[in-house]
């Protein structure tokens, strides 16, 4: 019996030390567990297709006006007055400003006297020719005469035709002693003031007149970006493909968005060698006269795409001048991929090179990805479609 009982006893002990480690051992395999889906991560992802976009390409811009009139003064003298204010709307022909025209008064007055003291010169001249006809004609004198006399008559018309044209070149300095406005639109800063003396050689003007009435906005598209633009817009010759350019968006220099659409009007006729940019010009109507020249802001070329590959910002990183996104590949392992980016909106890059329709790539947690990493892939929601893209 004490055998029984001491084999019962170790068998006991046995039984309990197994079982203990056993619920030792279970913790440790518990954590590998974890370990092993820590290691695992559960990333989203989206299968890469073909959709519709819309991309609009943005430009800095200088507003200029239909017509940006500097106005100087013609002749030499004293400013008298000054008839306009600055920022004034003005009509065509207006006056603007007033030099002092007495001098120039005088010298139409002795100008034009001097053309009437011809006239009467030439007049005389001519009944003097006139007289000698008949007694020619009856042979009371000679010939010769009579032709000095037309000759006299033709020296004292030409006299009279010179004074009349020194009137006129004095009429001329005396009208422009009232300095008037050669377009209509408005006055810019004057820097002159009543008494300064003005000469018609002078480096700075009086002022400018700007016709706002309808602006331009400027600016230029490299040689790459032209190509670009011959590629994108339907049409046979450059003309058609400008007129195929919808309405141009302006954007302020506040961020506010102009509340008139423009129309690409012109390209210009050749590259300028020192940037290779070609010059690009967008009208713009202004009726409420908010746009002045001088005015900064960008503009928005828009273009549609039927089928382009539309990729989540946040599923790219930037490497240098690279964008890469991670692909997966079989086995749900991952791999690092250039792309070629050719426009972007708000949230999406539209991608030319790189990727091809049915191509699954990660869209969040890229980051610290390693090539040949495993990782275990949920559905990601598709790329959002926005109508305005740059």
């Amino acid at each position: 019996m004490n055998t029984i009982s001491a084999l019962c006893n170790r068998f006991s002990k046995l039984a309990f030390g197994a079982l203990l480690g056993s619920f030792l051992l279970l913790p440790g395999c518990g954590k590998k567990q974890d370990e092993q889906k820590q290691m695992t991560p559960a990333l989203p992802v989206m299968k890469v297709q073909l959709s519709p976009a819309s991309v609009s390409s943005e430009y800095s811009v200088r507003l200029e006006g239909l017509a940006d009139a500097e106005i100087r003064p013609q002749v030499d003298g004293m400013l008298q007055a000054i008839l306009v204010r600055e920022g004034e709307k003005v009509k065509k022909g207006q006056p603007l400003f007033r030099i002092d025209d007495s001098a120039y008064r005088e010298q139409y007055n002795t100008a034009l006297a001097a053309q009437r003291a011809a006239e009467a010169q030439a007049a005389v001249a001519r009944v003097n020719a006139e007289k000698l006809l008949p007694l020619v004609e009856n042979k009371v004198i000679a010939p010769v005469q009579l032709t000095t006399a037309k000759a006299q008559e033709a020296a004292a018309r030409a006299q009279a035709a010179q004074a009349a044209a020194s009137a006129r070149s004095a009429a001329i300095n005396l009208d422009y002693t009232v300095v008037k406005a050669p377009v209509a639109g408005y006055i810019g800063r004057i820097p002159f003031r009543q008494g300064n003396l003005l000469t018609r050689n002078q480096a700075q003007a009086l002022t400018t007149v700007s016709d706002v009435g309808k602006m331009y906005a400027v600016f230029s598209i490299s040689e790459a970006g032209f190509a670009t633009f011959k590629k994108v817009y339907p049409g046979e010759t450059l003309q058609q493909k400008i007129d195929a350019v919808p309405p141009v968006k302006l954007t302020l220099s506040d961020g506010t968005v102009y509340n008139h659409d423009g129309k690409l009007e012109s390209i210009s006729g050749g590259f300028d060698a020192s940037t290779g940019s070609i010059g690009l010009r967008v009208a713009f109507l202004n009726p409420e006269g908010f746009l002045r020249s001088g005015n900064s802001g960008t503009v928005s070329l828009s273009s549609s795409y039927d089928k382009v590959i539309l990729v989540p910002q946040s599923a790219t990183v930037e490497l240098q001048d690279k964008v890469l996104v991670t692909l997966l590949t079989a086995g749900n392992k991952v791999a690092k991929r250039v792309i070629t980016v050719a426009g972007r909106s708000e949230e999406n890059y539209i991608v030319s090179d790189g990727l091809k329709p049915g191509d699954v790539i990660v869209t969040a947690g890229i980051e610290k990805l390693q090539d040949g990493m495993v990782i275990k892939p949920m559905p990601a929601a598709p790329p959002i479609q926005t109508p305005n893209a740059r």
